[in-house]
Formats: C-alpha cells, structure tokens, sequence
C-alpha cells in the first residue's frame, strides 16, 4: 500500500533548544504534550492570544492515514478564527447531505444544514494529515508574526508532576534528558495518553464488541458527494458499511466486521481487497491505507487535575460514526485557551474548573449519541435486533420512523446549559442563540458575524445602545452594533420577535448572556461571572 502521509513530513523537526543548557529549569506558562489537531489548535490559539506556549511531541510531524476525516461546520469556524479555515475549505471536499440504504434500497436522505447564510459548510471531508499541516503552517504565520508559540519534535515526555506552584517535566531527546517547568500541562497525547498514566488517572467507559475496518482506497469514480451508509449491505460485508469522498481521489471505506475476528487475517491486502472489489464491483483501485478499530466510548471523572488538564481523545473517546472525535477535541482547545490566558493574567483560577464543568458536559453528550449509534449499529440481543429491523422496515414509507434509525448522529457543538460562566436568560428570543450556545453565524454586510466578533468579549448591540466599550474583571468587552433591518438572518437567529437584543459574547465566541436592552449593571455582573468572579 502507498504511504502518502509519511513521518518525512516534519513539520517541526527537532533542534536542540536552551532548556537543555540551562543550569535550572527554565519555567513556561504553557506546556502542551502532542502536537496533533488538537495541541496545534491550543498552541495557536494560545500565542495568537499572545501567551507564550511549548507543544513537545514525540515525533517530527504528521502520521499515517486517514483517521480523523470529517470536520463539522464550528470546528471550521474556529479555524476560520485562528487563520487556517480558508485553507481547509479550499482543500476539504465540502458536503451536507447523505443517504441511507439497507440491501439495496435507499431508506432516505437528509441534509445537515438545509437553511441559506453560513460561511462554511455542514462538514468537510479532510484527511488529519492535511488537517494538522493547515493548522501548523498557521502556527508558522503567527510565529512570523510574533505570536510566542514553540513546537518542539523528538521531545518525549517521561515524567509530570505537578508540586502544587507548578509542573515538573521530565523529557528525552536525542540529545539527552532534561528538565522544565510550566505554570500549567495540558495533555493531549491521545487515547493512550502516557501523561494519564504518568498520573495514575483512570478512563472509564464501555468498550463494544464490534469491530470496523477502515480502507482509504484510492479511484476515480462517480459517486456523489454525499455520506452513503448501508445496513445489511447487499456486497455482504457485514451489518453495516459507509462510504466518505475525500480529497485527491481517494474514498473512505468503513466494512463492520464483528467481534471475533483474526485481526492480521483481515487486514492482508488480499482480503481487503476481496471485500472492496465486491462492494464496487471492480477492481480499478489502488489500496492507499488500512486500518482495524473497535468501538470505544470512555472519559476521565475529570478534565482537570490541579495544573495538568486533557483534551481531546486524552479526556475522552467516542466511536467515529458521528464525527465526534477530532470534533470535540478542537472544540476543547477552543474552550480552554481564553482560560488559560485569563487565568495567567490573574483571573481566579478556578475559571479553569469551568473548563471541566463545560467539556465533561460536551464528553457525555457525545458519549450518548456515540452508545446509542453503536447500540443500533450492533444490536446486542434479539429483542433489540427485532426493534432495529422493525425501524428499517418502516422508514421508507414512514417519516416518524426515520428519526429512530442512528447510522452516527453526527457532530453538533455542545451548548452549555447551566454552565456556571452563565447569566440567566433574560431575552425572549431563539432558544439557538441562548446563554451557553455558540453564536450561529450570519452574513453581516459584505462578510460575516463571526469573523466580526474578534477574540475577546464582545458586546453585540442589535438595534439598541450601548458603550463602545466596557472594562470590567480584567478584560474589556468591545461593541459591535448590528442594524438588523439590512441583517435579516441575524435578526431571525438572535431576536426573533424580539425588537432589540444585547448580547454578551465569550472570548470562544459562546453566548454569556442576553437581555432586551444594555442594563450596566446586569451586563458587568454578567461579565465578572463569566470571568469566574462571581455569580448571579
């Protein structure tokens, strides 16, 4: 099979760096281990923001194969903020809708984001390695640019420790060991993470019996653009199966293959092949990569542990049908980083206990809709293989039917309802856009609303007064007045009837609070909450 995403790709290739030489240890405010999409995505984030920040890796660069692949509308939006969005579309094979079939017959379609002014898609199709370089040679434009941010390659971590005013960290090089310090870890070395186990934390879950097997195949073909998935398949290849288009010609192949398998046996060329060749009916195709997983659905008790905190596939794990990894972790390293970057500038820490509180929340959630895709996939009794195929039976014909079946309920952002950071509601207006919610975009004059937000607290006035700035708990929320009368879609996704708003936006661009009109003293104890400082 041709390896198209070697390691050669370095990306960030080691050098020897003057920790080593130091006579202590040198002291960093932010220390990340693994630079996959979801350290890069911190790491940039972080420096953009103007704290500094060491992302240490094992390896040079990107991996092997496919593996993360579909990435949702608000982790390209968060992209869009941090200079790699425009990049990814232009590489991203765009999509929004799909089929689902059993044997033969389609069942129905759908589509993910049928309504009009959204800058970016429903989803992309993108291979991690293409997603990981987009988001590094943003890493290397802010760096141009003075953003403090370092990614060391060849670092291994061997040992964390935190001694209460900060974090020990062991590391070999080729060089040799050596020592530093941070203010605060976080890991995000993956399902595996060695920093979880330096710690002795647990990972809790359910592990299903069933196995899938990826085969990215490379062709020419005519499919559309769409997410096509089977249940009994009529090329016989298992329960289920999925097909994904992905850039450069090469189609995403998912054959369920149960429990007990012979896991070398199946992953030899010849029997892959045999399983492709009869889904396509040919054999004009090049093998590109080849992969065995096994559902999982797990989480730490907690994402934060004194200084060292996780995300990503080290705080959590889900099945891939539903998009919900790579997803959520990104979506973690957006929550995270104006955190850290208050805290480091003297908010309370315990601002970073939010952290924990909103992305355990956002964890369960995916871990639900992963168990319930997964249950339904693999029906594990009888009684429950008879409901499934009772639901197959009837949502051809029948609307109410379709909303049981569960192919992968796919990757929504998470809304932090009663997240401590918010103020009650106090605007009758699109539940979408409540407190907790990620602000849904809309074009707003030649461009669009999120890109006009900027990085910090942002006041969003719609047809209403309010100061053009507001300092308060450390940061200042800046104004951005919306006429909504030559802004329709902003005023149906955040009034409603309503006949004006003010908004208070999060850094991570999350809905704080709401109210009809600008109130100074509700919006400052607004902002003091959000920053960790009080509550209301």
């Amino acid at each position: 099979m041709q390896d198209r995403y070697p390691l050669a790709f370095k990306l960030y290739p080691y050098a020897r760096v003057p920790d080593q030489d130091a006579g202590a240890p040198v002291r960093h405010p932010v220390v990340i281990v693994g630079a996959g999409p979801v350290g890069l995505s911190l790491a940039l984030d972080l420096g953009l923001r103007g704290t500094p920040v060491v992302v240490l890796d094992d390896h040079e660069g990107v991996g092997l194969g496919s593996r993360a692949l579909c990435f949702a509308k608000r982790t390209l939006e968060i992209m869009d903020r941090l200079g790699a969005g425009p990049d990814m579309l232009g590489k991203g094979i765009v999509w929004q809708k799909g089929r689902v079939f059993r044997d033969r017959d389609e069942i129905f379609d759908f589509d993910l984001l049928p309504e009009a002014g959204h800058e970016y898609p429903a989803f992309i199709n993108l291979q991690q390695p293409h997603f990981e370089r987009f988001v590094m040679e943003a890493v290397t434009r802010a760096q141009a640019k003075g953003a403090p941010i370092e990614v060391r390659g060849k670092n291994r971590v061997d040992a964390v420790k935190d001694t209460g005013d900060g974090v020990a960290i062991d590391l070999i090089t080729p060089d040799g060991p050596y020592r530093m310090e941070a203010d605060y870890v976080v890991a995000c070395d993956g399902a595996r993470s060695p920093v979880r186990s330096m710690l002795g934390l647990g990972f809790e879950g359910r592990v299903f019996e069933d196995n899938f097997l990826i085969a990215d195949v490379k062709m020419t073909a005519d499919f559309p653009t769409e997410r096509w998935f089977w249940f009994e398949p009529w090329f016989k290849s298992g329960d289920s199966a999925l097909l994904h288009k992905q850039p450069d010609d090469i189609w995403r192949i998912d054959f369920q293959l149960g429990w007990d398998i012979d896991r070398e046996k199946e992953l030899r060329p010849e029997n892959i092949r045999a399983r492709v060749d009869q889904m396509l009916g040919h054999s004009d195709y090049e093998l590109d990569w080849c992969s065995i997983y096994t559902f999982q659905c797990r989480r730490m008790e907690r994402f934060r542990h004194g200084r060292v905190l996780f995300a990503g596939d080290s705080a959590h794990q889900v099945s891939p049908f539903g998009a919900r990894g790579a997803n959520s972790g990104v979506q973690d390293a957006d929550n995270l980083a104006w955190k850290l970057k208050a805290v480091l500038e003297g908010a309370p820490d315990g601002l970073l206990d939010s952290y924990d509180a909103e992305r355990v929340m956002a964890a369960d959630e995916n871990i639900l809709n992963s168990s319930r895709s997964t249950d339904f996939l693999t029906p594990k009794s009888q009684v429950s293989r008879l409901f499934r195929n009772a639901v197959l039976d009837l949502a051809r014909d029948h609307p109410f039917a379709r909303q049981l079946i569960n192919s992968g309920r796919l990757s929504v952002p998470c809304i932090y309802d009663g997240s401590p950071l918010n103020t009650p509601d106090a605007l009758d207006a699109p539940a979408r856009s409540r407190p907790g919610a990620p602000c849904p975009d809309a074009p707003l004059g030649d461009g669009f609303l999120l890109k006009s937000l900027g990085a910090g607290f942002t006041l969003l006035a719609l047809d209403c007064e309010a100061p053009e700035s507001l300092p308060e708990a450390g940061v200042t929320a800046r104004r951005l007045s919306v006429d909504t009368a030559v802004a329709p879609l902003i005023r149906d996704r955040y009034l409603g009837e309503a006949p004006t708003g003010l908004y208070l936006i999060r850094p991570d661009q999350h809905v704080a609070g709401r109210w009809p009109t600008f109130d100074e003293p509700q919006v400052r104890a607004a902002m003091r909450r959000a920053m960790g400082e009080a509550t209301c």
